[in-house]
């Protein structure tokens, strides 16, 4: 089975502007590009999975959503980080569409896909959404947040390398050797 690190997009990897709708509107948030390296470096699987309600909204099309993600992961290739897969919901909140977020059905779907070990896999979000699907999904949770917001999520880092950092200190010698262990709510200061 596989170690799979699932990551939201917008406000976690990159800028959140509302709807990242053109390569000219990406920007990777700062500490993004190292932190998906050592998450890799750590043997994880990388994962996507993402509501782009701005497609189903007609503020973009599919087509400019493919060219961002393609120039993402061409720019996170030459860093050697290779994004595995993504996932992403095209419709509007108001479409009641059952892979949108907080549904865990794409995140499932990955799993099943990619045979992951839920146990010792992650997901990091910036919003309630993000959090409500991976814990409907049993992974341990990560909010991306400068605050103390609480949704529910098992930790709180300010960017992705603090996650990544924490999980390498806190997870390296119980949930990466062995699956099962899950730990409570946690920030990265701790």
């Amino acid at each position: 089975m596989n170690r799979a690190f699932f990551l939201d997009r917008d406000g976690t990897i990159n800028v959140d502007y509302g709807y990242v709708k053109s390569v000219d509107q990406f920007a990777f948030l700062p500490h993004a590009i190292e932190g998906l390296k050592k998450l890799s470096d750590l043997g994880f699987l990388l994962i996507i999975v993402s509501n782009q309600s701005g497609i189903g909204r007609g503020l973009y099309s599919l087509e400019n959503y493919q060219t961002v993600m393609k120039n993402m992961q061409e720019r996170l290739k030459e860093k050697s980080i290779v994004i595995q897969d993504v996932f992403f919901c095209p419709h509007s909140p108001e479409s009641k569409c059952p892979c949108r977020k907080p549904s865990p059905k794409m995140i499932l779907d990955a799993i099943q896909k990619w045979d992951v070990d839920i146990a010792s896999s992650f997901l990091a979000g910036d919003k309630e959404t993000d959090i409500q699907a991976g814990k409907k999904a049993g992974l341990t949770t990560f909010l991306i947040s400068a605050t103390d917001t609480n949704y529910g999520q098992n930790h709180t880092t300010p960017d992705l390398l603090a996650a990544a950092q924490l999980i390498e200190k806190q997870y390296s010698q119980a949930c990466l050797k062995r699956s099962g262990n899950k730990m409570t709510n946690h920030t990265a200061a701790e």
